[in-house]
């Protein structure tokens, strides 16, 4: 396994109005962060948060190409990104103790935080597809090119970066932060965006190449 420190290429924040950084995901343009009563998107280029949509926030965030889904307590919200209306709703697999949310082949993936699991999740019922265990707290989630990676933080402060074997959970590659990671998402190519958690900050990071 395979272990360096995350190169961290641009933060922002702290961002006023929001006491934390839950989840994060990235509609090709702007960076959705969650903030509890809100989720914000952030200009990553100027570093400003251009709007705000009032909605339970607690954990995290995804976007499918056209909508966002945000867990919200016990249940994740499909939400129309450009009038901020709920269209839909769905239990959480963990009933409350869900924090990652990505979206990837047709599915959503959602972390479970102390119980230390990944769940793929059928995004119209809600029901669990298939289950990944990890031996880490989850809290954040995101595919890339093919890779599961996922967000950890631990009770000191820090957090990692993982990338793990989608279909045993094994750790392949680990990137230590400076603090816990409370949201991931993936830009599609070399970079990282990690919600900061109590930090209140958003970071890029540097996603590692592969060998040829």
């Amino acid at each position: 396994m395979k272990t360096t420190v995350a190169e961290i290429l641009r933060e922002y924040g702290p961002f006023a109005g929001a006491k934390n950084v839950a989840g994060v995901t990235f509609d090709g343009q702007r960076v959705w962060f969650a903030s509890g009563d809100k989720l914000n998107a952030l200009d990553p280029e100027t570093g400003e948060t251009v709007r705000s949509i009032d909605v339970a926030a607690h954990a995290g965030t995804a976007f499918d190409g056209q909508h966002l889904y945000q867990i919200a307590e016990d249940r994740i919200d499909k939400i129309d990104p450009q009038t901020g209306q709920v269209l839909a709703t769905i239990p959480a697999p963990g009933g409350g103790g869900d924090s990652g949310l990505a979206w990837a082949e047709g599915s959503l993936w959602v972390g479970q935080y102390r119980d230390r699991k990944i769940h793929q999740v059928d995004p119209e019922t809600g029901a669990v597809l298939r289950t990944i265990e990890s031996n880490r707290f989850v809290t954040g989630v995101t595919w890339v090119d093919g890779e599961l990676w996922h967000a950890t933080s631990s009770g000191d402060g820090q957090g990692e970066v993982r990338r793990i074997n989608d279909e045993t959970g094994e750790v392949l590659e680990r990137l230590e932060m400076p603090y816990g990671v409370s949201g991931l998402e993936s830009d599609g190519g070399n970079r990282f965006f990690c919600g900061g958690g109590d930090s209140g900050k958003v970071s890029i990071i540097r996603r590692p190449k592969r060998a040829a």
